[in-house]
Formats: structure tokens, sequence, C-alpha cells
């Protein structure tokens, strides 16, 4: 009897614990977890029992105890399942929002030279001289494009 006190014991304090990390206030009651009670006040069983027919009810109590618990282990053990599922699926998810924080970094740093290289090309050199230089080597090259051409048609 002291040991199934224990087991019960045991088991009412892991739901309760089970009942708190999931915020249930009902849970510590077994039989809202296994279905409403509707079995017969036990002083009314016990009411035309010899001390045979006693230790034949509590034998068939305690069978009914050992049933029950074994559907609230059940319950914990599935609950437990889910519980270590969910913790897998957010360790996941962690993992997944690191590398994808560590890619958005990387491509931050490239986005960076690339921008500082495109200021450097569009800065404007010595003034606009640039441009008066590129137009004056397409003249030039003209030119003597057309000599070449000239030079061409003449000697051949």
């Amino acid at each position: 009897m002291n040991r199934r006190k224990d087991m019960v014991t045991n088991l009412r304090s892991k739901s309760n614990q089970m009942a708190s990390a999931f915020n249930i206030s009902n849970f510590a009651n077994r039989y809202s977890v296994l279905g409403p009670e509707t079995k017969p006040d036990t002083m009314s069983r016990t009411i035309s029992l010899d001390n045979s027919g006693l230790i034949g009810l509590q034998r068939q109590i305690m069978k009914e105890q050992d049933e029950g618990l074994e559907k609230l282990e059940e319950t914990l053990v599935s609950t437990k399942h889910i519980a270590l599922a969910v913790s897998e699926e957010l360790g996941l998810h962690t993992t997944l929002t690191d590398d994808l924080g560590q890619h958005v970094d990387v491509t931050d740093s490239h986005l960076q030279r690339v921008q500082k290289n495109l200021g450097i090309m569009n800065k404007p050199i010595n003034g606009g001289w640039s441009c008066m230089c590129m137009l004056l080597a397409v003249n030039i090259g003209i030119v003597v494009l057309l000599v070449l051409i000239y030079l061409l048609i003449k000697y051949l």
C-alpha cells in the first residue's frame, strides 16, 4: 500500500510539474485527464461486504487505480515526447535564424564594398578635364582613321 501511495504521489507531482509548465490549472486532478468520475461512493460499496469481500473490493480498487496510473503515465510520456519534439524544432529554427543572420552580414559587407568602389568610379577626376581629354583622343583617332583610309584608297 505504501508503495502504491508513493507511486500515486510521484505521478501527481509529475503531473503538477507538467501542468505548471503548460499553465493548466486542472491537470492535477487525474479524472480531468482520464475522464469524468462516474464511480459510486466507496462507503456504499462496503456496507454489505464481509472481510473477504472487503479484501476483494480493495484489490479491485487497487487494480482500477493501477489502470488509471498507467493511463496517466502514458499521458505524461506522450506529453514529454511532444515537449522534446517542440524543443528540437525550436533548436532547428534557432540554428536557421543564426545562419541567415551570418549570410545577411556577409552580403551587407559585400554590398558596402561595391558601393565604395562605385563611389570612387563616380568621382569627377580633375574637375572635368578627363572628358575633354577623351573627346580630344576620339577626335584624333577619327582623323588618323580618315588619313589611313585616304592613303589606302590612293595607293591601291
